[in-house]
């Protein structure tokens, strides 16, 4: 069914918005596949995001492993992430649609930054929503929207973080669709939003597949990306569902414990219910209120997983997993210590994974990491947590 991954997905929004994502539905499957829009798609990923993004064989993370560990430096695209990816994609495709501006929301500032990067190149108004407790820690980013002229507006609502974030922009959008776009920052939300963001970011497993099959002569063992929403994971895993000796991974937020009130593992905590339009799985109590997810990842807060990552995890095709904070915070040491690169404290739980279930691999196997984004916007939460902490 259009929208749906097996039971989940699906649109259950107000009447209000039907017809904006009919519409929204209706322009992607015009727009993207016009050669027109792939040539200006792929001139900007190249020209302006600075695509492709190399595939890095970390040597001595490796040799600490006993696996073969390549890393898909995603943190490499301009802005420090994987989330430009979809930015200059939806940023093109509102323009094309007659649409003035663009809004969206963000936790850890990085989709933020894109898209008021986006906004800009294609010229279009942009306002970010975005809680205040993720503003406090992630004031860096904040900064940086400011000064490339988005407006940020604070979220106070609920417990001022991603979720709120999301219900205030859904609300402006449902006040202005007429002259504006929504640009989703992850693979959430009520269809076509899903499928729009895994398509944009699929370029991350297209050219991981070509690099890895240059470099290595063959498909790697496993691929390990961290996730939410699931933007990241879900562009590096698209291009290899049907490679079933692939082995995926997807890596939640473990928190300081899977105390349900201080993790984010909604793989081993949630079940199954509809949040921001969308059935997902996702953090709810007995009484289906979403529950707080808590990690010091803020970009790993959202307690709903994408419908798609729902799917493909309930059917055992890709395994979730979580690490803890500690772990994290190692992992980040760790890789700067072997690599010489800082990754972003969401990219970490992947890499803390590898580091802490070797169960999971066997020597020597072909491992890929997605390296989704540079750890500059955690250096304080990082120097406090070793050296003040």
């Amino acid at each position: 069914m259009r929208g749906r991954y097996g039971r989940f997905g699906g649109r259950y929004v107000s009447e209000v918005l039907i017809h904006v994502l009919e519409e929204l539905e209706e322009a992607f499957e015009r727009i993207y596949p016009t050669p027109e829009f792939q040539q200006e798609f792929h001139h900007l990923l190249r020209t302006y995001a600075g695509r492709p993004t190399p595939l890095y064989y970390a040597r001595r993370l490796s040799e600490r492993t006993g696996l073969k560990i390549y890393l898909k430096r995603e943190d490499l695209v301009t802005g420090g992430s994987h989330k430009l990816n979809n930015s200059l994609g939806q940023a093109l495709l509102a323009k094309r649609m007659g649409k003035r501006r663009i809004i969206t929301e963000t936790a850890a500032g990085q989709h933020g930054l894109s898209a008021a990067m986006a906004g800009n190149v294609v010229g279009l108004e942009v306002e970010i929503f975005m809680g205040v407790k993720d503003m406090e820690r992630q004031a860096s980013n904040v900064k940086r929207m400011r000064l490339l002229g988005a407006k940020v507006t604070p979220v106070t609502t609920g417990t001022g973080v991603l979720k709120d974030a999301v219900s205030d922009t859904l609300r402006e959008w449902a006040k202005t669709s007429r002259t504006t776009h929504y640009l989703m920052g992850s693979a959430v939300g009520p269809a076509p939003f899903p499928e729009i963001v895994a398509t944009f970011q699929s370029v991350i497993g297209e050219e991981l597949r070509r690099q890895i099959l240059e470099f290595e002569g063959r498909l790697p063992d496993a691929i390990v990306a961290c996730g939410s929403g699931g933007s990241n994971a879900i562009g590096a895993f698209r291009p290899f569902l049907s490679d079933s000796d692939v082995r995926l991974y997807f890596i939640e937020g473990g928190g300081e414990s899977l105390d349900a009130d201080n993790s984010a593992a909604a793989f081993v905590l949630g079940r199954p219910g509809v949040l921001h339009g969308a059935l997902m799985q996702i953090m709810q109590d007995e009484d289906g209120q979403i529950k707080p997810s808590k990690t010091r990842a803020a970009g790993l807060n959202y307690p709903g997983r994408g419908p798609e990552i729902s799917y493909l995890c309930e059917t055992g095709r890709v395994k979730p997993g979580y690490a803890f904070d500690r772990e994290v915070f190692e992992a980040v040491k760790t890789t700067a210590e072997c690599e010489g690169l800082i990754p972003a404290l969401e990219t970490a739980h992947a890499i803390a994974y590898v580091l802490n279930h070797p169960e999971e691999f066997d020597r020597g196997e072909l491992v890929v990491i997605n390296f989704s984004g540079r750890g500059d916007k955690d250096l304080d939460a990082i120097m406090r947590y070793f050296y003040e902490d």
